[in-house]
């Protein structure tokens, strides 16, 4: 998986006088959703992630404040994409190495997975990473 395929998914937006809403279901997300979570009272300074997953594909999406998430591929390329928008998510397929840093106060990341956790998914190591086939 190349850094150039990672894409930005519009998450639809109803506006009117008391304020915006934003729906999250199927047809938004590519792939049937096992696991939600979100990050949020991130210490200034702390990184998140720091991993890649063999299967499991992800959408990341800034509910509040921002923050930014470094991308790398098994090819060395690399790709900052900060997020700052709660109606734009970034969709990140499995085998894409990805760290979280940045995060501004107050910033929550609502994470959409495609599988349970499975500490087998998991690859920690950077090495490891761009050797794996």
């Amino acid at each position: 998986m190349s850094i150039d395929t990672i894409t930005i998914i519009d998450i639809p937006k109803i506006t009117d006088v008391r304020g915006n809403l934003s729906v999250i279901e199927n047809d938004v997300v590519p792939f049937d959703i096992k696991r939600v979570y979100y990050l949020y009272d991130v210490p200034s300074g702390t990184h998140r992630g720091g991993h890649a997953h063999k299967t499991l594909q992800q959408l990341l999406i800034a509910i509040s404040g921002s923050f930014n998430v470094v991308l790398k591929d098994r090819n060395g390329q690399q790709k900052t994409i900060t997020l700052n928008k709660p109606n734009k998510g970034l969709l990140i397929p499995n085998m894409t190495w990805r760290e979280l840093e940045d995060f501004s106060s107050g910033a929550v990341c609502l994470v959409i997975a495609s599988e349970i956790y499975d500490k087998e998914d998991y690859i920690r190591d950077f090495n490891k990473f761009l050797l794996k086939r």
